[in-house]
């Protein structure tokens, strides 16, 4: 790449210009969103001198005038991670602007570990491409420095502003836009504009849709390849069916289990195909099971609150459980928000000195919200107040703008990756289950919903005990004392381990903790029958989760193993199966999985 002697210094000081409207740009959208940390986002003049320096082989920034007076340490931060930038920019237009043709050329900066944004050669291959790519990445650098550097005291406050940190740079890619995007033009070129075309009609496509296609929705149906564990349905009211599975053994543990999903997502996560399904693998291992299904919540359901998920939902599935086992206490299983729901049912029973169930297993589970995930960064007063005033006395809070809150929260990946993929190279997604049900959303009730963000997020009311009342009794999550097995993943962004850990200062028996390889799905998820990943062990009792870590072994493969030995000393001898599912009193309705995950949003 060749240039003239002016070169270097005009477009270095464009690329650092255009880094710095990167800024003021994202100030303007912090303070529409009710954030103001404009100290940080001064502008840089003398630009050119610095600029000129560096192209005649001087890194010397001196050039660069003193801030105003800022708050210490900021001035030195913001100073520090100017010019850094300002040196930045100068190596990549030096190695740039010096390089000939065909030669390879070191980039200035990489992407991040997973980041496939870039991947392909055509950024590589182009020096204006690849000065773009790079110029990004070091202006994103820069404005996630920058947030990570604000003087907040509130650590809630200052995640939010990371947060949109990342949505802000994420939604500016050029990977995002056809003028910007060479795999975009290359494949145009492929193509002789066929690209183009269909990825006009997959737009309008998605346009009538509502939302964006992540895989191809006509490969897949729930009850003919999705949710195919056999059994019936043997209750039902207005917010759940309860399943029974058949058995896959001739003989099953005598005590059952209940297993209770989130209700903020369709039951099927846990039962997707014969190959990576839980709820076969527990009836494979010799147990008689029973799941929760929600109901997707419509104008009849848009009343119901917390209360109501509690007596409708665990509360009357164990007694139904209890009738058709004859046992009086099974095993319960929640995971994600099912498991607080159930933690708080069995802190009701509890309180009415019930004794309900032999075991509690929780997966990716939080009672304690100090600490909430990127979840918690949407979460204040003022949008919790919003949803108490709109639908908090009655309403539906719909499932695509659930499913797009979840959405942002990995936007690169489930967002981006297919506004490039579907409509700027025209390609249809493939078949994917997992995406298919992450696209199958549910509504929630509006009472529930605030409730939940109030009580749980905001407030996090849960762990402090006699702070709530539900269902006229007062409850202290310090009596639900049954032996608890805890599952978390560690690099779950929904629910951070580090919070899921906290779980065993708040229960009060016996706890043990296991950590699984990968994310929120993907680590609780992970079929034995394909032994992947990994996940981590301990007997340490330490209060503080890295304490734990450090004493953890990694073991290989699904901690689903693990789960059933600690399961199975605890369920009873070995009884006879039952081949009539339900009895007398709760007779099978249906076929599972049954009406109610059927129904869509």
């Amino acid at each position: 790449m060749s240039a003239t002697p002016e070169q270097p210094s005009d477009a270095l000081q464009g690329m650092f210009k255009f880094g710095q409207s990167m800024a003021a740009g994202f100030l303007d959208f912090l303070n529409r969103q009710g954030v103001s940390p404009a100290p940080l986002f001064a502008a840089v003049p003398g630009f050119a001198q610095a600029a000129q320096a560096a192209q005649n082989g001087q890194m010397d920034f001196s050039a660069l005038p003193s801030m105003p007076p800022l708050p210490q340490p900021e001035a030195e931060v913001l100073m520090a991670l100017q010019k850094e930038l300002a040196e930045s920019h100068a190596r990549l237009w030096a190695s740039l602007a010096q390089a000939r043709p065909g030669d390879l050329v070191a980039p200035t900066i990489e992407p991040a570990p997973g980041d496939r944004r870039f991947n392909a050669p055509e950024w590589s291959a182009s020096p204006v491409f690849d000065y773009i790519r790079q110029a990004y990445l070091l202006n994103s650098d820069y404005l996630n420095k920058l947030a990570d550097s604000l003087p907040m005291a509130d650590g809630r406050a200052k995640a939010r502003v990371q947060f949109l940190t990342r949505q802000y740079i994420d939604a500016l890619a050029p990977s995002n836009f056809a003028a910007t995007n060479p795999e975009f033009i290359q494949t145009a070129l492929d193509t002789k504009g066929e690209s183009i075309t269909r990825g006009i009609q997959n737009l309008l496509g998605d346009l009538e849709k509502g939302r964006i296609s992540m895989t191809d929705d006509a490969a897949f149906e729930v009850g003919k390849n999705l949710a195919l564990t056999a059994g019936e349905v043997v209750y039902e009211n207005e917010l759940m069916q309860l399943i029974q599975y058949a058995p896959l053994t001739e003989k099953v543990y005598k005590t059952p289990l209940l297993i209770v999903p989130p209700c903020i997502n369709k039951f099927y996560i846990m039962d997707l195909q014969p190959a990576n399904s839980l709820v076969r693998f527990v009836v494979e291992q010799g147990y008689t099971v029973f799941l929760v299904s929600w109901k997707n919540a419509k104008a009849e359901q848009a009343h119901f609150g917390w209360d109501d998920y509690l007596e409708k939902g665990p509360i009357s599935a164990l007694q139904v459980v209890r009738d058709i086992t004859r046992v009086q206490k099974p095993h319960v299983l929640g995971f994600c928000v099912g498991g607080t729901i159930l933690s708080s049912a069995l802190a009701v029973l509890r309180a009415r000195g019930e004794e309900p169930v032999e075991s509690l297993s929780l997966m990716t589970t939080l009672l304690d919200f100090a600490d909430a995930g990127e979840i918690g960064c949407l979460v204040d007063e003022a949008s919790v107040a919003a949803r108490e005033a709109a639908i908090g006395k009655g309403g539906l809070l719909y499932g695509r703008e659930l499913s797009q809150v979840f959405s942002s929260l990995r936007a690169n990946d489930l967002i981006w990756q297919y506004v490039v993929g579907n409509y700027l190279k025209g390609k249809r997604p493939e078949a994917f289950d997992l995406l298919y049900w992450n696209s199958d959303s549910t509504n929630l009730p509006g009472p529930f919903l605030a409730w939940y963000l109030r009580n749980m997020y905001l407030e996090n009311n849960l762990r402090v005990p006699g702070k709530l009342e539900m269902l006229g009794t007062k409850v202290d999550m310090g009596k639900v004392d049954m032996p608890a097995y805890l599952m978390a993943a560690r690099e779950d962004h929904i629910v951070p381990w580090t919070s899921a850990y906290l779980v065993r200062q708040i229960l009060g028996g016996d706890t043990t903790f296991v950590l699984g390889a990968s994310g929120h799905i993907a680590g609780a998820i992970n079929p034995a029958s394909k032994n992947r990943r990994s996940y981590w062990v301990s007997d340490s009792q330490a209060s503080v989760p890295e304490e734990w870590l450090a004493s953890a072994t990694e073991q290989k493969g699904s901690w689903w193993i693990n789960w059933m030995e600690w399961l199975k000393p605890r369920s009873g001898t070995q009884v006879k199966a039952r081949t009539k599912l339900g009895n007398a009193r709760y007779k099978p309705i249906e076929p599972a999985p049954g009406r109610y995950v059927c129904e869509r949003a």
